[in-house]
């Protein structure tokens, strides 16, 4: 996405929950048995939870690739009250204080956490629980949920725009790092070149990646990080500074939105709420604002 400095806040003190607070019962770790149980309790919120539910249809339950691990909560009926991913992300989807409860008291043991991602309302309150035990903030971003529907304004289409291939991935990786730096600080590329290669070449080989490239320089970049019937998340958008402001970059979303839109209910992105200029950008492309995140990035035990 378009990016530009966040705002950075410290997290110390726990919030007021709303939820009756108590000593909840363990996680449990999920397994591929566990699969159909896990995609049915997201696909109730889809929108929310297209991330997790990207990383189960790519990877699976258990993989190296998810870079952490999957837990479960349950109520006293057996059903599943939250899922989380605890490790490199810690994202999760969870509808009692209960199962935030329980996630925050795993994350805890997590010292390789980069970031924690989700709703505003619900980051908070597992700060709350996880604040007084776990890695200290870095960094805060307020985020800007958008989405985007049929139908979508036809523009005059962009002859070149295509998936990108593994002879593109030395034009993409150091805009997608430059993007990531802005955004959190890090540049994978210092921090994990080799592990930020192989992510970057495995995602053009799925074919997650969108291009324009003229004359050997990259004008516009997309990725698509998940990939579900319901929802296709989209992270990573690049205009070339020089081609913003005359409407390609919008031409080159309109026509990949569209494209995806053939085969999803719905395109979603996050905008840095400070980013004003892309938050405009996004709007003048049809995306309309659906709700509030919190992006928390952690500091490293190394650090």
């Amino acid at each position: 996405m378009h990016t530009q400095p966040a705002r950075t806040t410290t997290m110390t003190s726990a919030p007021s929950a709303p939820w009756a607070t108590f000593a909840a019962p363990a996680a449990e770790p999920l397994a591929e048995r566990h699969k159909a149980e896990i995609l049915a309790f997201l696909r109730e919120r889809p929108l929310h939870t297209v991330y997790l539910t990207g990383y189960i249809l790519d990877n699976g339950v258990v993989s190296p690739l998810n870079r952490g691990s999957f837990y479960g909560y349950r109520g006293l009926d057996g059903r599943l009250e939250g899922v989380a991913l605890i490790g490199h992300a810690t994202l999760f989807e969870a509808r009692s204080d209960a199962a935030l409860a329980a996630f925050a008291a795993l994350a805890q043991k997590c010292s390789r956490t980069h970031l924690l991602l989700g709703e505003m309302d619900k980051v908070e309150h597992f700060w709350g629980h996880y604040a007084g035990g776990g890695q200290e903030a870095r960094l805060v971003c307020r985020e800007l949920l958008f989405e985007q529907k049929f139908p979508v304004e036809a523009r005059e289409s962009v002859r070149g725009l295509r998936q990108a291939t593994l002879a593109d991935l030395e034009l993409v990786m150091p805009v997608h790092a430059r993007l990531a730096f802005e955004e959190s600080g890090v540049n994978p590329m210092v921090k994990d070149a080799n592990g930020f290669r192989l992510r970057c070449a495995r995602r053009i080989e799925q074919g997650r990646v969108w291009v324009l490239v003229e004359d050997g320089r990259l004008i516009f970049k997309a990725d698509i990080v998940s990939d579900t019937a319901e929802v296709i998340y989209l992270e990573g958008i690049y205009v070339a500074a020089e081609e913003r402001g005359q409407g390609l970059g919008r031409r080159c979303l309109s026509q990949l939105t569209r494209t995806l839109l053939a085969r999803t209910k719905t395109v979603s992105l996050l905008v840095n709420e400070q980013n004003r200029a892309a938050s405009d950008f996004y709007q003048k492309a049809g995306f309309k604002l659906r709700a509030h995140y919190d992006t928390i990035f952690l500091q490293q035990a190394s650090a």
